[in-house]
Parts: structure tokens; C-alpha cells; sequence
């Protein structure tokens, strides 16, 4: 993979440390002996499947492979960047299930982390990691999508004085339909700018005046919901970041939700190389068809390594000391259009037979295709990515 330490700082490396290498042993070990066959699980947009989900995290957090890269007393095992990018190159290789909690561990853990009092990392972050509590993110509304600081759910003060009453509507809340947590932002000052009055809440969905609606997608899975907040009561001790501070702490979110954590490469290396597979064997029954999609596997191929590469120059700049900011709405449409490009071809070398449903892998590169379809949308469309990316990368003028 890529060793990541003050000498790749000074000189970036592609090879593993000694360390590294040792910790990709084991992982892989265990992995080969954990995972579940790929298609034994039912989908995690069911009942069903969200359950049985949710127990291949626990397994994981069993043995400290849910959260690698955080402290232990919070169920990781402590090591740094390099590792988790080493484990999730072995995670997809092994071809281990989707994370049910990936809201929780990769949005808001490392929101929790920078803004988080000692008694919140303590109260959610164990809990998270072995998947006890999922959460799903309360962020759009019927007229904020990517707009989000458009948002119109409101939060007052709750008589005593030790809480806020919250109200409004939340839509395409991923994993909502069966999630015990929701953060979200909520407007606590509806006299203030657009960007002020702001603050992030983590919300109980078991609490009093919340409604949640699942949103059957075309397969009638309920990979989504609406939640609906009616004067629904949350103490002081739920506000993440301080009253007013909201809009800056869901950037941070934003940042993990485009940047390095909740879209590792090797998701898209390992679909690149399922790619490579499927054109060789294509190329032996169907050459004709093969060689117009060439040029198209081809370029999905380094797309995927080109951003595995540009992520290792991200944690580089990371671990140097920099942060990721702005340069996170570029990586967010690398990653899209990356997973986009591997499907479409994907699709073009099955020609008929990739509109066959089911655990085959015919039925698996079109259900990813219908979720990448979605990659350009969510995580704030492509379109307003490309807004940041023209004025705060490249200094352009406002249009």
C-alpha cells in the first residue's frame, strides 16, 4: 500500500513498512476467516439484512476491526492513518459486506473527535463502533438538498431552560428507516443569515414527536426516510459544538463525507479489477463487443488508481500537518464520477445480460451501477462541488 510516516512526509513511498505490512497480515487473516460468503447476507435496505448487518459489525467490534484507527478505550486498536487505508484495501479485496454504520464511524465519529466533550465520545462513540446504535444524518429538507444552508427545521428553547423543543421535516435520511440515532442541524435563531443560527443536534428517534416514513426505492427496499420532528425534546447535552455553531461543525462532517473517510479508494481499486476480470472474460466470448468498450475499461481503470494515489497525497498532506478543506469537493467528484465510469462500462461489456437481477455477477454490477447513479448527487451535488472547487481551489470569480 503506501508507507505513511514522517519519511512519507518527506518522500511519499508506495510500499508497505514492516509495520504495515505485518498489520496487513493479519487482517487478512482474519478477514479470510470472518467474512460471510459475498450475497449470503440479505440487503441491508431490509428489515432483515440491516440485522444481519448490524451483527457482522459486532463481529468486527469483537475483535477491534471495526474502527482500527481509533483509541482504544473507544474499541479501536489505536494505529494511524496508514493502517485503516491498509484495512480497507483488505476489507474490499475480501469482498466483506457494506458497513450498515458508515454514517456513524465515518461522518460523525470524526465530527465527535473535533467538536465532541469527553462525555459524548464516551456515551456514543463505543456504542457506535459495535453498531448498537446507527445513525443516519438529518440534513436535507423538501427545499434544502444541496442548499443546506437553506434549512427550515427549528429548534427553541424548552421551558426550564434545559433543552430545545425541535420541529421540522428531514428527507433521504440513509439508513433512517431502521436507525436509532439521527444528527442533524437544526436553525435556533431564525433572525440570523443564512449561515449563522445554526446548530448540530444528535437526536434520539425513539424520542417523543419524531415520525419516521421509510422511501421505498424502485426494488420497494427501504433505503431511505423521512423524519418528521414534532416538538420532540433534546437536552443540552446533545448540542455538538455549542448553540449557533452549527453550520461549522457540519462542514467538518461534510469535509469526512467527500474527503478520506467515508470513501476509501480501495472500493473503487478492487471494482476496477473485478473490471480488468470481467473485459478478460468478455474479451474471450464476445471480442467484438470487447474491444468497443476497451478504451472505456481502460480509462475507469486509472481513474480508480489515480485516486488511490491521490488519496495517499492527502494523508500525506495530513500527516504533515495540513488539513483537508476545500481540496474535499474534488475528491468528492473523483470518487462519483470514478464509481460512475467502472459501472457504465461494466454494463456496456455484459450488453443484455446485465439487466439480470440477483447475487450474480451480472445482478451485482447493475445494482452498483443504479447506487452510482446516485454518487453525483449525494454528499452535495457535483454541480455545487464544482462551484468550490472553481472559487476556493482556483480563486475563481463568482458567477
Amino acid at each position: 500500500m503506501c508507507q505513511i510516516s514522517q519519511a512519507m512526509v518527506d518522500g511519499m513511498t508506495l510500499d508497505d513498512s514492516a509495520a504495515e505490512a505485518a498489520f496487513r497480515a493479519e487482517a487478512r487473516a482474519w478477514l479470510a476467516e470472518h467474512v460471510p460468503s459475498p450475497g449470503s447476507l440479505p440487503s441491508l435496505d431490509t428489515a432483515d439484512g440491516f440485522a444481519a448487518h448490524r451483527a457482522w459489525e459486532r463481529t468486527m467490534a469483537d475483535a477491534r476491526w471495526s474502527v482500527v484507527s481509533w483509541p482504544e478505550e473507544y474499541g479501536g486498536r489505536g494505529v494511524g492513518l496508514a493502517e485503516w487505508l491498509v484495512f480497507e484495501e483488505e476489507y474490499w479485496a475480501a469482498g466483506a459486506p457494506a458497513r450498515v454504520s458508515q454514517n456513524g464511524i465515518f461522518l460523525l465519529a470524526p465530527t465527535l473527535f473535533e467538536f465532541g466533550t469527553d462525555a459524548q465520545k464516551a456515551r456514543f462513540l463505543p456504542s457506535m463502533a459495535r453498531a448498537d446504535e446507527v445513525w443516519c444524518q438529518g440534513w436535507s429538507e423538501p427545499d434544502a438538498g444541496s442548499d443546506l444552508a437553506g434549512i427550515r427545521s427549528r429548534a427553541l428553547r424548552a421551558p426550564g431552560d434545559d433543552g430545545w423543543l425541535l420541529s421540522g421535516q428531514k428527507t433521504w435520511a440513509s439508513r433512517g428507516a431502521f436507525a436509532e440515532w439521527c444528527f442533524g442541524l437544526f436553525r435556533t435563531d431564525p433572525e440570523a443569515e443564512r449561515h449563522h443560527g445554526l446548530t448540530y443536534f444528535l437526536v434520539d428517534l425513539s424520542s417523543p414527536g419524531v415520525t419516521v416514513r421509510p422511501i421505498p426505492q424502485l426494488d420497494g427496499e427501504a433505503g431511505f426516510a423521512e423524519l418528521f420532528f414534532e416538538d420532540v425534546f433534546v437536552p443540552d447535552d446533545q448540542v455538538l459544538g455549542g448553540v449557533g455553531h452549527g453550520w461549522r461543525v457540519a462542514m467538518a462532517t461534510a469535509s469526512s463525507e467527500r474527503g478520506l473517510s467515508l470513501r476509501s479508494p480501495a472500493r473503487y481499486t478492487e471494482a476496477a479489477r473485478r473490471l480488468v476480470e470481467l473485459y478478460a472474460e468478455v474479451q474471450r466470448r464476445h471480442p467484438e463487443r470487447a474491444a468497443l468498450v476497451a478504451d472505456a475499461v481502460a480509462a475507469a481503470w486509472v481513474a480508480a488508481e489515480s485516486y488511490r494515489l491521490h488519496t495517499l497525497w492527502t494523508a500525506t498532506k495530513v500527516l504533515g500537518g495540513g488539513s483537508v478543506a476545500a481540496e474535499a469537493s474534488a475528491n468528492k467528484i473523483h470518487w462519483s464520477e470514478t464509481d460512475l465510469a467502472v459501472h457504465q462500462a461494466a454494463l456496456a461489456l455484459l450488453g443484455p445480460a446485465a439487466e439480470r437481477c440477483g447475487p450474480s455477477a451480472p445482478g451485482r454490477w447493475l445494482d452498483g451501477f443504479l447506487f452510482a447513479l446516485a454518487g453525483p448527487i449525494y454528499a452535495g451535488t457535483n454541480e455545487i462541488q464544482r462551484d468550490v472547487v472553481a472559487e476556493r481551489l482556483l480563486g475563481l470569480p463568482r458567477h
